[in-house]
């Protein structure tokens, strides 16, 4: 008899990571889960057990991808809001797929996919836990906690974004950008 073949973790991680390149790559229109399944080593039958479905498969994508944002700002927690935001860029830059995914919102517009809400909002704590500890410190505006934390991410988030995108000068050197907007942003909320 022959034994069921076991999908695991090994399994259901190549499958996130070539959906997220495959979907950057081709669009989430052109993405079907043979293709998938095949880019994976596997078969789309590790897909269904797995995951259930294609909407199913692209909404864990996006939520390991916030995990993995979540688990990169806990890291750089202790470096405070430069900290962070250094962190935000590299993890951006590694994680290119998985941040216009993220971000993009390419795959709400084509199939029923949105992040879990608590995993997104749990990616936004290091930076409410920041900006909470350097108002009690005395070195940061004091203003609503997550008025706050929105504004300062908006802010690296854009630059982030232009830089993904390449949007702007053709000899734009970002990494100077990144560090000058981090200082604008620490001279704006400071106390």
């Amino acid at each position: 008899m022959a034994r069921p073949v076991v999908h695991n973790d090994s399994v259901r991680q190549d499958l996130l990571a070539v959906t997220a390149d495959l979907v950057d790559r081709d669009g989430p229109a052109r993405v079907n889960l043979r293709d998938v399944a095949a880019a994976a080593g596997t078969s789309t039958t590790a897909v269904y057990s797995l995951f259930g479905g294609k909407s199913q498969l692209l909404t864990a994508v996006v939520d390991d991808g916030f995990r993995s944002f979540h688990d990169s700002q806990m890291a750089a927690a202790p470096g405070g809001l430069r900290g962070l935001g250094v962190a935000y860029r590299t993890w951006a830059l590694e994680h290119r797929a998985l941040y216009r995914l993220m971000f993009g919102g390419a795959l709400a517009a084509y199939v029923d996919c949105q992040p879990s809400p608590d995993v997104a909002a749990d990616a936004m704590v290091p930076l409410i836990e920041a900006v909470a500890s350097a108002q009690s410190a005395g070195t940061l505006l004091q203003a609503p906690v997550e008025m706050v934390a929105v504004a300062i991410w908006g802010q690296v988030h854009g630059l982030v974004s232009l830089e993904l995108a390449q949007v702007g000068p053709p000899d734009a050197d970002w990494a100077a950008a990144y560090r000058a907007a981090l200082d604008a942003v620490a001279r704006g909320w400071a106390a």
